[in-house]
């Protein structure tokens, strides 16, 4: 009897224990909150309407159509995975993480079956859905009411959007540490969203800005997921080059070293500071 109570203890409070991932388990707490998000027929709404709605305004707005340039609708189709994983994945996951934790869903987990990796990872999942048919949604909507891209590198397309969306949660579940209440999860996430947005070459198109700023943008977090998009859906890279298929590997090994680095400290960052039941 003691030696199983010392074994679930440690299981659930001491690093003793390896993360064990089991799809089993994540696939359970996911539907739980797919779930929750089916039942929000606006949130749910939202979701899928967003990218076509936006193309389609975008489209009649601009007055383009016929006239637009394949490098234009791979800059929105950017903007669109974009704001996606910005919102979708990091804020909204950083939320969704302070509010189970207050509400002590995170602790009653701890209880039972699963790991910490196996929580994280079934909550983020509703948002890897959303984000990843936002994406889908957009590649059709772009190709429907502009000049669909070239897709020179698709491969680079989908380590974007999964790279991304698995960097992202992690710096989610370190922002929700630094969260009290949901209320403050909203302040906690603008430095993200407001330091690095500038910096992730959203504004102007590829090759307009250069000299220090775009240096050190390179190694912000969110500016490997605008490379490797434009890279993937056009071949273009941070100077303006248009590249083969074969040329954007080559200059994909920064980005996407880039994107691994911050995927790194942000597990650490979480190992750090991810709280699992609220503060005393």
């Amino acid at each position: 009897m003691t030696t199983t109570t010392t074994a679930t203890t440690r299981r659930r409070t001491g690093p003793a224990a390896p993360p064990t991932v089991s799809p089993r388990r994540v696939w359970a707490l996911a539907r739980a909150e797919l779930l929750l998000l089916v039942r929000n027929r606006t949130a749910l709404f939202n979701a899928l309407a967003l990218p076509p709605l936006s193309v389609a305004l975008f489209a009649a707005v601009g007055g383009i159509g016929d006239g637009a340039t394949d490098a234009m609708g791979a800059m929105l189709l950017n903007l669109l995975v974009f704001m996606a994983l910005a919102f979708v994945v990091y804020y909204n996951l950083t939320v969704a993480y302070v509010a189970r934790r207050e509400e002590l869903v995170l602790k009653r987990y701890l209880v039972g079956e699963c790991s910490r990796a196996e929580i994280l990872a079934g909550a983020a999942v509703p948002a890897f859905a959303v984000a990843l048919a936002q994406t889908v949604l957009g590649v059709v909507a772009v190709s429907v009411f502009l000049e669909p891209p070239a897709f020179v590198n698709p491969l680079l397309m989908v380590v974007a959007v999964v790279g991304g969306a698995v960097m992202l949660t992690t710096l989610a579940a370190a922002t929700s540490g630094l969260s009290r209440t949901v209320e403050s999860a909203q302040l906690t996430t603008l430095p993200l969203l407001i330091v690095a947005i500038p910096f992730a070459g959203l504004f102007g198109g590829p090759g307009a800005s250069s000299g220090v700023l775009d240096t050190v943008g390179t190694f912000t977090p969110l500016r490997p997921i605008t490379d490797l998009m434009l890279l993937g859906a056009a071949g273009i890279d941070g100077d303006g080059t248009v590249l083969t298929f074969a040329e954007t590997f080559a200059a994909a090994r920064l980005p996407w070293a880039v994107l691994v680095a911050w995927t790194v400290l942000a597990a650490l960052a979480a190992r750090r500071w991810m709280r699992w039941e609220p503060r005393r």
